[in-house]
């Protein structure tokens, strides 16, 4: 499986890639006492900022989708691939796979899940949601939709069974 946001925080990290000119562009104040980028804090100034989070999107994605097509390449020919992207369809990454399934989930449970997973306040959530495509547009051009607003096994059962259909067809 290839995870966009786990190949985005390491393309962000000191030393790599994207870093300097991310620090260039955004100030030193984004930094922490070893020199690591403040993830959070960056956060807060792009999901505020349409044009800040252009900028870092205009640096940062490059950089991922040159990595999620490198992955592409080295799977074999009869491999599955998997590319987990939230913004998937907004970088135009669409076209690299066969079948697109676009994950939903009511927004009441979304907020819920982030404010428990990362600890962030409902109007910063709220913004990081609004600065994407929406739900709506991506599932119109999704091939799958999953419903992940209710329990772990409903969406574990949907999950299996788009697997077994993509699979067979």
């Amino acid at each position: 499986m290839i995870d966009a946001d786990r190949i985005a925080h390491k393309v962000i990290r000191k030393g790599s890639s994207a870093y300097g000119r991310i620090v260039k562009v955004f100030g030193k104040g984004i930094l922490d006492k070893k020199g690591e980028i403040k993830r959070r804090e960056l956060g807060r100034s792009v999901f505020t900022d349409k044009a800040l989070l252009c900028k870092l999107n205009s640096i940062v994605h490059p950089y991922v989708i040159k990595e999620i097509k490198r992955s592409i390449r080295g799977a074999g020919k009869t491999d599955i691939v998997v590319v987990d992207a939230p913004l998937l369809v907004e970088a135009h990454l669409d076209s690299l796979v066969d079948k697109l399934v676009v994950v939903k989930c009511q927004k009441r449970r979304q907020i819920e899940r982030c404010q428990e997973k990362f600890r962030l306040q409902k109007e910063e959530i709220l913004r990081r949601i609004e600065s994407q495509m929406s739900i709506r547009k991506k599932m119109e051009i999704a091939d799958l939709v999953i419903e992940n607003s209710l329990t772990r096994s409903h969406t574990r059962k949907q999950v299996r069974k788009a697997w077994r259909d993509m699979l067979w067809k």
